[in-house]
């Protein structure tokens, strides 16, 4: 359905352009994907990032470019890079340092991880701000994520190549997808968009019922870890869901008139 091809825009180098037409139909889930974070709130400012790899080792992967609102970014608009392209940050049309310093350290230490996207959401950024930043599974959403998530608590400041090197380090299991950043915000990582932002969506729901829970005062109804198990690993082999889910999305877009597949 999305086989048309960009307008020519600028590279980083060399070495990209024989793949800048390449990966379109990553490139407009992608844009999707920005149009409706940005939509739902989970975005904030200009600030976040989401990429894709795009190769088979991890390293070479889509990225938005710099500073550029959420509801702008259009599927010719992402830069693809390379994570060992150490001459990246010196470029003009660059991408945020923080973005490159993240993004490229786990896709170049975690191949597993094919899509990430950072947010500073509201309600999973609550929960990074908490002294405990467990998400209990108190309903199915919550429990979608037990024992899937991995908590960072010694973070150490904006996004460059140390502290994204460090991050990096923390997400060897594939099974864990989520990464609470404390004090920061949270990562979702995933095998496709459609994955991570369905991974995404509802990871940001768990976390507003989890909080708003807490807010009554009232004692939480904890599930019995056998059940919380079995949730998440029918959930894990639910297939379909995360694919259709996008799709729909994409739908409500055209229908709309978006431009994001531009």
């Amino acid at each position: 359905m999305y086989e048309k091809k960009p307008m020519p825009i600028q590279t980083l180098n060399s070495a990209t352009k024989n793949v800048l037409f390449d990966h379109w139909t990553e490139r407009v889930e992608l844009a999707a994907s920005f149009r409706w974070i940005e939509r739902l709130n989970m975005h904030e400012a200009v600030g976040n990032h989401v990429s894709l790899a795009v190769n088979k080792s991890g390293t070479q992967f889509l990225i938005n470019p710099n500073l550029l609102h959420f509801n702008l970014i259009k599927a010719s608009d992402l830069l693809i890079l390379d994570a060992y392209d150490s001459e990246t940050p010196n470029r003009p049309n660059s991408p945020d340092p923080t973005a490159w310093g993240l993004h490229s350290s786990i896709h170049r230490e975690c191949p597993h991880h094919r899509c990430l996207m950072h947010v500073h959401s509201r309600y999973a950024t609550i929960l990074a701000s908490l002294a405990d930043s467990k998400l209990p599974a108190i309903d199915q959403n919550s429990a979608v994520f037990f024992r899937r998530v991995v908590i960072d608590s010694d973070y150490g400041g904006l996004a460059f190549e140390n502290e994204g090197q460090r991050c990096s380090e923390l997400l060897n299991d594939p099974k864990k997808k989520v990464l609470i950043m404390g004090n920061h915000g949270v990562m979702i990582m995933g095998d496709s968009v459609a994955d991570t932002f369905n991974r995404l969506y509802y990871f940001e729901r768990a976390a507003e019922t989890y909080i708003q829970a807490l807010q009554t005062g009232r004692p939480l109804r904890i599930m019995p870890d056998l059940v919380a198990e079995r949730v998440a690993a029918e959930t894990d082999s639910y297939n379909g869901f995360a694919e259709r889910h996008l799709e729909n999305l994409m739908a409500i877009l055209d229908k709309e008139g978006s431009d994001y597949a531009n």
